[in-house]
């Protein structure tokens, strides 16, 4: 497992592929800004206001036709009974959670390992999520479950609508039913984990004080079987000024273990190995390194990514790269950790996903955007060395490490590209065999017509920007062309199947075209970094750069471009709005942040300082004026017209950004569209018939403005 923080503080990336109060009471000067009361998430005004905008929207774009065969579409791929039903690894089970048209909410369910690979495994239901919420009359969304060492218990997530915040319950797998006396949390921005099968770790709100400026829990605590919940034992304390504290473990044949990860900002970490004994050993890790996983074979190794040059015991271990510490000499005589390389990437390269499990660390490392899985495994008894073995997996896409078992020598992989439908690979490193391919997705479009080419734009500093285009073979001219980006938080954009891109509009004669803007992950941290606090405007230029690209290729217009983009990616598809209207036909902005002088009093917006810089700072906040959309929208401007899609459970960005932003487009006489979900929290819909609302309404907006026919 990877020990960044989890969920609770990723932004939004969810669409293609904890917890945070909302606001609830305007915060932003009236005087300074007329929309102010819009933050108001849960007021009486602004849900009418809601309401009626809601209205509007739904009867313009459901007038059109296509929207009912859209959202037909889009239910059908994903109550379709054929999908790959992707999950976990844990001793000899594979768990599973399964939404489909019986079960909205779904079902979480296991099988055995060797029955999985069968075209229709023999499912043991755990826990239904449609009877629960019925039984508790609650809009419970299943968040997740970690299952305990022995196997008997699980620690069960629910969310009240899909928002971040959760409540956490132990349940009695054995007897499929929640155990009315055991490990329970209110609903809070909690988070737990088994340490053994009788003691948990978690972090939540414990009352004033206790959570970070962000937001998110700063203490941890541990909690055993028969305690009272105020009983638990205080294990680590951050302070009010970090981003969070959170525990994470590492379960294994061997030993269970754990580590404290205090997020200073949302960048840099703090590491604490956790003794039995519950004290705290500080790791000596720079800040800005990244714990990935364990690897528990003969000794102990920590593996680690790192996001800048580290200098240590002489020797200077590179930026991207991927490490190890042998941790058994230092756990008992606090010796410096040997650090051996396991990876070290080129300029074109990055380190994308990393599990480790026994003596193996498996890599998707990914040159110019795709990839291929590296195994490493400890060369001797002390793993002085690492032996690199290449998993033979297809090439020209983006291959995964869909999960590894901490008690076998199981793991699973995937593959896909733009045009190619995943495929689910076993493989058992125990065995002298190759991975197997034990299911495949369906083609959910017919791609013999149409081709993948990936292209460079040249940005405003000469930096070149891949970019991928999916389209038809044969082209007449300049076609409807659909722009996603996202730019932010070291996450990359490599080539995935997306049926709804594929069905409702590549067949139709559209073009989609992926950007690899600074910003993201796909170089490694040095391409995030260029993108970051005061350097943010390149992003928006490398976007830009290839809009203006794909139409010098003469591959579509201005009057033909569309851009789309969520969350982070909802900022830059705003910014390039507002700043480049001469580029775009339309805009789809999902979930998005735009007032950039007030993000970090919404949401969670305050751990963001680290992408974004803060508002506060007065060099920052004249920075951050020069591009956030909120602020710069004018009157008088010919935009393009856009549509917001947001939902009011949404408790990390908050739906306060696009209410705003559409409100004050509105007054200034723009062509402005926007739906606010109920549920869903950050994705904008809990369910499967939600999701086909939300694409359905997205892509017909598209072809309305951008000229799609069919």
């Amino acid at each position: 497992m990877s020990v960044r923080l989890t969920a609770t503080i990723l932004l939004f990336l969810s669409f293609f592929c904890s917890g945070v109060h909302a606001v609830t009471a305007p915060k932003t000067d009236t005087a300074a800004d007329p929309y102010v009361w819009l933050e108001d998430v849960h007021g009486e005004k602004p849900l009418a206001w809601v309401a009626e905008q809601n209205k509007k929207s739904l009867a313009v774009l459901k007038a059109d036709p296509r929207y009912q065969k859209n959202y037909d579409s889009v239910l059908q791929v994903m109550d379709a009974p054929d999908r790959i039903p992707t999950g976990g690894l844990d001793h000899g089970y594979v768990y599973n959670f399964w939404q489909d048209a019986k079960n909205p909410k779904g079902v979480w369910r296991r099988t055995i390992i060797a029955d999985y690979a069968n075209p229709n495994p023999r499912w043991e239901i755990l826990l239904d999520v449609d009877a629960l919420a019925k039984t508790d009359k609650e809009n419970w969304v299943f968040e997740g479950a970690g299952v305990s060492p022995n196997e008997q218990r699980a620690l069960i997530r629910l969310s009240r609508g899909g928002g971040d915040a959760v409540v956490i319950r132990e349940f009695d797998i054995g007897g499929k039913a929640f155990d009315a006396k055991g490990f329970a949390l209110s609903e809070a921005k909690s988070d737990a984990s088994w340490w053994g099968n009788d003691r948990i770790l978690f972090d939540s709100d414990f009352g004033p004080g206790s959570l970070t400026a962000s937001g998110y829990p700063r203490i941890v605590k541990l909690w055993h079987r028969g305690e009272a919940v105020g009983a638990a034992r205080t294990v680590f304390e951050g302070k009010a000024s970090d981003v969070a504290s959170q525990a994470a473990t590492f379960d294994s044949r061997k030993s269970h273990d754990a580590l404290i990860n205090r997020a200073v900002s949302f960048f840099e970490s703090e590491y604490s190995w956790l003794r039995e004994d519950g004290s705290t050993l500080k790791l000596p890790l720079p800040l800005s390194a990244i714990v990935q996983g364990l690897a528990s074979g003969d000794s102990k190794h920590l593996i680690v990514s790192l996001r800048a040059d580290w200098n240590t015991g002489g020797k200077t271990w590179p930026k991207g790269a991927l490490i190890s510490l042998a941790l058994d000499p230092f756990l008992k005589t606090g010796a410096a950790p040997r650090v051996r390389l396991l990876y070290a990437p080129g300029p074109r390269a990055s380190v994308e996903q990393v599990a480790a499990s026994g003596d193996l660390v498996y890599a998707a490392i990914f040159d110019n955007v795709v990839g291929q899985v590296i195994k490493f495994r400890q060369g001797d008894v002390d793993g002085d060395h690492w032996v690199r073995e290449t998993i033979p997996l297809p090439s020209g896409g983006t291959p995964g490490i869909v999960s590894v078992n901490d008690y076998g020598t199981q793991a699973q992989f995937n593959f896909q590209n733009y045009l190619t439908p995943t495929t689910l690979y076993a493989y058992d490193a125990g065995r002298d065999a190759p991975p197997k391919p034990i299911k495949s997705l369906p083609a959910r479009f017919d791609a013999s017509g149409l081709v993948t080419e990936q292209f460079e734009a040249v940005s405003k500093d000469g930096t070149k920007i891949p970019y991928f285009v999916t389209r038809p073979k044969q082209l007449n001219g300049p076609a409807p062309t659909v722009l996603y980006g996202y730019g932010g938080f070291e996450i990359s954009l490599t080539p995935g199947y997306s049926a709804n891109f594929g069905r409702l509009w590549l067949t139709h004669g559209g073009i989609y075209v992926v950007a690899n803007i600074r910003g993201g992950g796909e170089f490694g941290p040095a391409w995030h970094e260029a993108a970051t606090k005061l350097n943010r405007q390149r992003a928006y230029d490398d976007f830009a750069a290839v809009a203006q690209d794909l139409e010098k290729r003469g591959l579509t217009t201005p009057r033909q471009l569309g851009m789309m983009g969520g969350s982070n990616g909802g900022l830059l598809v705003s910014t390039v709005m507002v700043q480049r209207p001469d580029l775009f036909g339309a805009v789809v902005c999902q979930v998005p942040l735009v007032d950039m002088l007030a993000y970090t009093h919404i949401g969670a917006g305050a751990s963001w300082e680290g992408e974004y810089g803060d508002p506060a700072k007065p060099d920052e906040r004249a920075y951050l004026l020069t591009y956030s959309p909120y602020q710069n929208v004018k009157a008088g401007v010919k935009y393009p017209p856009v549509f917001f899609v947001t939902a009011t459970s949404d408790d990390r960005v908050t739906p306060v950004h696009a209410r705003k932003m559409a409100a004050r487009m509105q007054a200034q006489g723009h062509e402005v569209l926007f739906y606010e979900n109920t549920d869903g929290g950050h994705a904008a819909a809990a369910d499967h018939k939600q999701a086909a609302e939300m694409w359905g309404l997205s892509f017909v907006y598209l072809a309305e403005k951008l000229g799609l026919k069919g």
